[in-house]
């Protein structure tokens, strides 16, 4: 008796074995109707979600296509601002070859004077619009049969330049404005985004138009397309939410000081700021909509989501939000808190590989994406990008360089310079002095010490690759400005290490005062002036 109970329990577990492994089989099964979901973040961190053992944001949402997708560690956008890397996600270029460089309304030329930063360099020109002669990601799918969405931020252009006119056949909310111009509650001041109920939230309003297109071409092929203005400024939150962080600072406990001069603004070294923490949480609601709108739609295994992010988190500059550390700098500059961002491909029929460190950036989302769903690549146009699926897959791709060109100043403190990537390397050319520093990012992540008087041979050979490329593609340069005037300079900066930094001190204990009462006015608990 005892040796037939054996033999059911033998057979009962050889056929849970064969179910379990069914079930495998058909979860893995690449599907022949694919979708996909692109999810784009404005200002949002390297280490700004629960993810990476963050302390005091929550992002249970974003952390749950982490867990079930692939994570590029060395996952990068392909500049230091947004409008250069939304293009390149459009166009699979790098911004020297597309030639938007900047934000698209940064002041150029001399009229970078008007800012009273008193530079030594006179930033170049850069293209305002995205280009009609490229084929954007958005016009390869339609040509592959896909219906197209946007949702969100576009900043790539003025009307006549719209996602409309790049692609997408719907678009809820993008035009001209890189900041939610009404802010993140309803009425939006928005003309492509019909405004909802007073206190309506932004984030949330944009997935739930999402999910209303996905369950609308629920039989067809679709890129939805969901462009967050979060966590951009003005950081705003509900008075729940800020009560929640506010506490969390206290119990993590409150540095006396937060902040410290850097060579062109104080930068903020501590996540305390309990309105941001709120607007990444609203963001992060508004993610677990769209994912749980696709499962309710039985899509969640024939969608590929993407996760990423325009550029670094604000830690100077605009509302001073957040901090990158350990990374170094943020949004705006050339170290890594400027440049590398969450970056995550979930590929449901594709569980091979769990993380990565394979350096990939914004321009390899086109070819990686056409690949994934079986259409054409246009190598022609995706010039600068490569297809991510051997990596996916477990395999590998050929090292080549990454660069990036930011020959401006912009609003947060970084400097004019040209990047390249190659290994473990990073070369830094600055245009004010003509100086190089060297990093090896495998060795030292937080680039805190410079390898260029000791490795000259490697400096000269990633110049060499930088400025070929560069003068390729007809890169623009930045010039000297004749009207300089050091003492000017001098003033500034000083003022910026004593009134500014005290400023920003008094505010950063005002936010987490149990006192703090933004005028009974939630909706506008900080609007920046920056």
């Amino acid at each position: 008796m005892k040796s037939k109970f054996a033999i059911i329990l033998v057979g009962l577990s050889v056929l849970f074995s064969c179910n379990t492994d069914k079930k495998k089989v058909i979860k893995d099964v690449e599907p022949e109707k694919k979708n996909i979901l692109f999810i784009l973040a404005d200002d949002y961190g390297y280490n700004d979600l629960s993810y990476r053992n963050n302390t005091f944001y929550e992002t249970p949402n974003i952390d749950g296509i982490a867990q079930e997708g692939t994570v590029f560690n060395s996952g990068y956008a392909t500049c230091q601002v947004c409008s250069p890397s939304r293009a390149s996600i459009m166009n699979g270029k790098f911004p020297a070859r597309h030639g938007i460089t900047d934000w698209i309304g940064a002041r150029e030329g001399e009229k970078w004077r008007e800012k009273n930063r008193f530079n030594k360099l006179l930033p170049p020109k850069y293209n305002h619009n995205l280009a009609h002669d490229d084929v954007t990601l958005p016009e390869a799918l339609k040509e592959a049969g896909y219906t197209t969405f946007f949702a969100g931020k576009w900043h790539l252009g003025s009307q006549g330049s719209w996602p409309q006119d790049h692609g997408f056949d719907i678009n809820v909310g993008g035009w001209d404005a890189g900041s939610p111009k009404g802010g993140f509650f309803s009425p939006y001041d928005n003309p492509n985004l019909e405004d909802g109920k007073d206190g309506e939230n932004l984030s949330m309003r944009l997935a739930q138009e999402t999910v209303r297109f996905m369950e609308a071409n629920i039989d067809g092929k679709f890129l939805a397309y969901l462009s967050f203005y979060a966590v951009h400024g003005p950081i705003q939150t509900t008075k729940e939410k800020w009560a929640k962080y506010r506490y969390k600072a206290e119990m993590n406990g409150i540095e006396e000081s937060s902040f410290k001069m850097k060579k062109f603004l104080p930068m903020r070294e501590t996540q305390d700021n309990p309105i941001y923490a709120g607007l990444v949480e609203s963001m992060d609601d508004a993610v677990g909509v769209v994912l749980k709108g696709l499962k309710d739609l039985g899509l969640d295994q024939n969608t590929i989501v993407v996760f990423t992010s325009d550029n670094g988190g604000v830690s100077a500059g605009d509302a001073f939000s957040t901090s990158n550390l350990p990374l170094r700098g943020g949004k705006g500059y050339q170290y890594e808190g400027g440049i590398r961002e969450p970056y995550f491909i979930k590929v449901p029929w594709l569980n091979k590989v769990k993380e990565t460190d394979v350096p990939a950036t914004g321009t390899d989302f086109y070819p990686t994406l056409l690949d994934l769903v079986g259409a054409d690549l246009k190598p022609e146009v995706h010039a600068d990008g490569v297809s991510l699926l051997p990596v996916l897959n477990g395999g590998e791709i050929a090292e080549r360089p990454l660069i990036w060109h930011y020959p401006h100043y912009g609003n947060q403190g970084g400097e004019p310079s040209s990047i390249i990537r190659k290994g473990d390397w990073k070369l830094i050319h600055y245009y004010e002095d003509n100086r190089q520093e060297l990093f090896n990012l495998k060795t030292d992540l937080e680039e805190l010490h410079d390898l260029s008087v000791e490795n000259n041979t490697k400096v000269e050979e990633l110049k060499r690759i930088l400025f070929d490329y560069l003068e390729e593609v007809g890169a623009r340069f930045p010039i000297k400005d004749p009207l300089y005037k050091v003492e000017l300079e001098e003033r500034h900066l000083k003022n910026m290490a004593t009134k500014k930094l005290e400023s920003l001190e008094k505010q950063r204990m005002q936010f987490l005062s149990p006192d703090f009462d933004p005028k009974n006015d939630w909706w506008g608990s900080f609007q920046t002036n920056d």
